[in-house]
């Protein structure tokens, strides 16, 4: 009942998301890119070579 209460309380004390937050979720983004940008770049190439090389079949 207390677990209830505390998310009833969070929920109606919400006002949005503050400008803060969404910077601080924006710089994680841009770390994540950063570290892996090898993986994804593999991964964004290979993925467009499928479409191309199955694109031709259709």
């Amino acid at each position: 009942m207390a677990m209830k209460r505390f998310f009833t309380r969070l929920y109606e004390e919400e006002d949005g998301i503050s400008t803060v937050e969404i910077i601080l979720i924006i710089v994680v983004l841009i770390g994540l890119v950063i570290i892996f940008k090898t993986q994804l770049t593999s991964l964004v190439n290979s993925i467009f070579g499928k479409i191309v090389s199955q694109s031709s079949s259709i």
